[in-house]
Parts: C-alpha cells; sequence; structure tokens
C-alpha cells in the first residue's frame, strides 16, 4: 500500500508560515493606522518646489477636511496627481467622482451635492450656471480632438473619410454623455462627415461614455481608431494622434466650477485657486500635455491691489467686503482722483516705490485711455451724469451752465490734471464757451483733486454752484440743489480694467465678474447700468 510521504521540514515550514502570518497581519495594521506619504515624485515636488509654511492649513482658511469634485474623465490622471499633492500640503481629501460630462452635469442637477465641477468643455460650465448650479468658473487649459490610432498606425489612417472605409472598426465617445463626443458630431456635422460615420459606427463601431474608454478600446485592439483628445493621446504611450482639419476647429475650454450648493464655498475656492495655479495644479496639467492657460501665481492669501475713482467708492466697498469675504482673499483698494492715481501708475512704471494695481476702475474712459497699454481690454460697467449742484434754496438762481459766468457766482471745480470730473467739466464748459469766462470773471474761486470734495463746497457754502456726480449727491440730497445739464458731454462712463502685469488676473476677472452681478448695488447709488449681465466674462 503506498505510503504518503511527508516533505522533509514539514513541521518548520507550518512554524515559520506562522509566524510570517502575525508579522504579516502586524505590518497591515501598522499601515492601516500610519501616515500616508505621498508618491516619490510628488514628495519631491513638495520637498523641493512647496512654499507652503508650516501653519499653512490654519493660514489658508480651509475649513473642512473633504472635498467632492465632479471630474470629467478625461482629466482624470492630472486630477489625481493635483488632488494628491493638496493632501499632503493641506490634509484635506478630493473625492473624484468621474464621468462623461454630460452625465456629471445630470448628476449634480439631480443630487444637488458637491463642491466642484470640471468639465472637458466650458459649455457644460456655462449650462451650469444657466441652470444656477455653479457660480465661480476657473480656467484650466485647452484641448483639440484629433484621431487616435495605434503607434504605428497600422491601418494607415489619414483622414475622416478613412474612418468610414469597410475594413475601419471606429469607436467614439457618446454625443450626449462625453464632451468629446458632443465635439465630434458638432464638427463632423458641420464638414458634412457626420452624416456617414454615425450609422458605420451604429454598426460595426462603439459609442463610449467617456473618453478614456474610447482611448482603452483603441488601446486594447478592439477598434482601429477613436476620436479623442489630443491631451488624453499624451497619456497613452501605445497611442498615436491624427490630426485632421475637420476637428481641428474644436477647441475645448477646460474649467472647473464652484457648485452653488457646496457647504463649503470657501475651501472649494481655495483647491479650484491651487487648481487653476500656474505653479501648483497647471505644472501637472502641463505635464500630462495639456495646453494651460497663464493662470495666476500660487499665494495662500492674494492680494489684489485695486485702484478706483473716487466717484465708484460707495458703490465698490461693499461689493469687495463681500468678494474678499468669500474668496479669502484681499483688496487693497485705493480710491482717490483719476489724475493722481495714473500719476501714480507712471510713476511706479518709471521705478517708484509701490505696487502697481491688478485692476483699475476709472471715473470715465478719458483716464483709462491715458494709460490704456498698461490694461487689457476694458468694459464700460456704468455711468452717472454731471449735474450743477447749489444749495437747495439756490439763493443765485444758478438754472444752466450760462449761470455759472454771471457776476458774483463762486464755482468750485475739479482739478483737470488730478482728477476725471476736472477733465470732464472743463471739456463741458469748452464746449459752451464758457472755460475762459468764468476764469476771466473771477468766478472760479478753487479747484478739488477729487470728485468727492466738491459736495461739501456747497454744503459749507464755501460755493454756490459746482459740476459734480449726480450719484455723489445723493448723501446730501435734502440740503442741495441739482440742476440737470443737457448736454451728451455731461456724462462720465465708468470702464474697468485688468493690468497686463498682473500676476493675477483671474483673480481679477472673479471680481469683475462679482461687479457685474451687482447692478442692484450700483443703482441704489445712483449709476446708470451699462453692463449686459451676459457679456460678465468680456475682460479679456
Amino acid at each position: 500500500m503506498p505510503r504518503l510521504r511527508r516533505p522533509r521540514g514539514s513541521s518548520n515550514a507550518l512554524y515559520v508560515f506562522a509566524i510570517g502570518s502575525l508579522l504579516v497581519v502586524g505590518l497591515l495594521g501598522y499601515l492601516l493606522i500610519a501616515p500616508s506619504r505621498p508618491s516619490p515624485v510628488l514628495q519631491k515636488e513638495l520637498d523641493g518646489d512647496s512654499n507652503a509654511s508650516p501653519n499653512a492649513v490654519a493660514e489658508s482658511g480651509v475649513d473642512t477636511d473633504e472635498l467632492l469634485v465632479y471630474c470629467a474623465a478625461g482629466m482624470r490622471y492630472p486630477l489625481e496627481q493635483v488632488s494628491e499633492r493638496y493632501e499632503a500640503e493641506y490634509g484635506v481629501r478630493i473625492n473624484l467622482q468621474y464621468g462623461g460630462s454630460n452625465t456629471l452635469l445630470n448628476q449634480l442637477e439631480v443630487n444637488k451635492t458637491g463642491d466642484l465641477f470640471l468639465a472637458g468643455d466650458a459649455s457644460y460650465i456655462r449650462l451650469a450656471e444657466e441652470k444656477g448650479l455653479t457660480a465661480e468658473a476657473f480656467p484650466l487649459a485647452l484641448m483639440k480632438p484629433v484621431i487616435a490610432v495605434k503607434a504605428g498606425n497600422p491601418k494607415n489612417i489619414q483622414s475622416v473619410s478613412d474612418l468610414s472605409r469597410e475594413d475601419v472598426k471606429v469607436a467614439l465617445g457618446d454625443p450626449d454623455a462625453a464632451a468629446v463626443g458632443k465635439a465630434t458630431r458638432e464638427l463632423l456635422s458641420a464638414s458634412g462627415d457626420w452624416v456617414t460615420l454615425e450609422p458605420r459606427v451604429t454598426q460595426s463601431g462603439v459609442f463610449k461614455p467617456t473618453v478614456n474608454e474610447v482611448a482603452n478600446a483603441v488601446k486594447l485592439g478592439s477598434v482601429d481608431a477613436g476620436v479623442i483628445w489630443d491631451s488624453t493621446v499624451v497619456q497613452y504611450n501605445d497611442l498615436s494622434a491624427v490630426e485632421v482639419a475637420e476637428l481641428d476647429a474644436g477647441t475645448a475650454n477646460i474649467e472647473v466650477s464652484v457648485v452653488s450648493f457646496s457647504k463649503k464655498p470657501r475651501s472649494a475656492i481655495h483647491f479650484a485657486r491651487y487648481l487653476s495655479a500656474r505653479d501648483r495644479g497647471l505644472d501637472i496639467f502641463r505635464a500630462n500635455g495639456f495646453t494651460v492657460v497663464e493662470g495666476d501665481v500660487w499665494e495662500e492669501h492674494p492680494q489684489l491691489t485695486f485702484f478706483a475713482g473716487a466717484v465708484n467708492r460707495a458703490a465698490l466697498e461693499p461689493i469687495i467686503k463681500e468678494f474678499e469675504d468669500r474668496e479669502g482673499v484681499t483688496i487693497n483698494a485705493v480710491f482717490n482722483g483719476c489724475g493722481i492715481l495714473t500719476a501714480t501708475m507712471r510713476g511706479i512704471v518709471d521705478g517708484q516705490a509701490g505696487s502697481f494695481p491688478d485692476v483699475y476702475m476709472a471715473c470715465d474712459v478719458y483716464y483709462l485711455d491715458t494709460v490704456n497699454e498698461l490694461f487689457q481690454d476694458a468694459v464700460n460697467v456704468s455711468d452717472t451724469d454731471i449735474v450743477i449742484v447749489t444749495r437747495k434754496d439756490n439763493p443765485k438762481g444758478i438754472e444752466s451752465l450760462a449761470d455759472l459766468a454771471k457776476p458774483g457766482v463762486r464755482v468750485v471745480l475739479g482739478q483737470p490734471d488730478k482728477c476725471t470730473i476736472g477733465v470732464l467739466s472743463q471739456r463741458l464748459l469748452q464746449g459752451e464757451g464758457l472755460y475762459e469766462t468764468i476764469k476771466e470773471n473771477g468766478n472760479l474761486v478753487n479747484q478739488t483733486t477729487s470728485s468727492a470734495f466738491l459736495i461739501p463746497q456747497v454744503a459749507t457754502g464755501a460755493a454756490d454752484a459746482v459740476l459734480a456726480y449726480r450719484t455723489d449727491t445723493r448723501a446730501e440730497g435734502e440740503r442741495l440743489g441739482v440742476v440737470d445739464i443737457d448736454s451728451q458731454l455731461a456724462k462720465a462712463i465708468q470702464p474697468f480694467s485688468v493690468a497686463r502685469s498682473s500676476d493675477h488676473k483671474y483673480l481679477g476677472r472673479r471680481l469683475f465678474a462679482k461687479l457685474a452681478q451687482s447692478r442692484d448695488k450700483f443703482e441704489s447709488k445712483g449709476f446708470n447700468w451699462r453692463l449686459d449681465h451676459s457679456g460678465s466674462a468680456g475682460v479679456n
């Protein structure tokens, strides 16, 4: 009868196995409770590049340990890397929920939870804004659709028409789920190719819900080609891109937006700023093959210098306070006569001490035109009328500009080289042929450096009349007489612009977006609204 033969050393082996098992269990327990450490590459970035202070979390204003981000599938790899770095730096876990952009938008609308929405194309962000689902938007990068093939292009696919060949099997993004699918349908419909390709793919190819699934289908060889983003191709070593004219026009703008019902908006904004900073998140996007936007320089608590003409003060101050509180930033607002402000700018450019403004809102376009080369394209936000202001009882009987030249009428104007109201008043009176007469008659008894100092001249009895902005009369309205001026020159238009030299252009643009949503605050201070709300992103 055959005997079972026990291997030599089996008792020792069992003993070693038991001890080894205990060690493994102990090691696993340690790993479960031990603090995690970033990957070696990431740790090198953190050790060598991070300028976060030891109190970074406390200084940042981050008030949460977790954020939920709806993330388009094509951005998975850079988002995972940025999130890992951010968690290591701030202790905030970023939970990423992936899917096609339209699918995520639908989930956002139904679930009404989450903190940020990152779409594969800005059109989904605009749609989310229209639905009231998102608020602030942060541009990140650009990408365009290309034909993806296996390395070496074994089927020699060179054109869109090649995708309809009998020997070519194609995968496309689902137009109703993925941004790349929507873009493909729009572009190839415009070129006339969709009518042929769509039934071909339906019959012998496949539509996928995300761009990554299209890329994987090409990689695995289940299809010969697919249309994906150029940045996605870079993430696959065994894929090549075929660029074609029909798809070149389909540049997609990638943005991340704060969810409007986030319970942690300030923390969400902090991560969005980190993600969109040129020396933080955008570095990682660039390394993953994306064409990134300029982005702002990363700072824990950014400070934005805002030069503004004095007429804007009453409307701007509450807007600035709300913006600071939500964004976790500081706005250093400097209100003064625009002549003084622009002279200060010129001095800073010429090497004098001071911080050049990141944004500028003049009392009138005149004093933006004088420094126009230093700023990006401006947008006219509001306007106000120039009026004659007297005491309530108007003892000198002033009813028109001509009355300012009557003997004995004491007039105070703004100083033209110091403030906008001075320039506009001079232009207005010169247009009526009155400026030199008023001066020669001795009626011009004083000139102020700012519009803010004009109304007090009447209120204190130092002047019988001043030319001032209508908005400046509201605080003392019951004590003043206001005479309208029938002239197209009796108007000041307030433009807003971002400095070309600013390291915080995108923060400045979000401030502009806040202004664009604040029509009520301007009109309550007597301004006329000029900005079409739909153009609120028009600062370039």
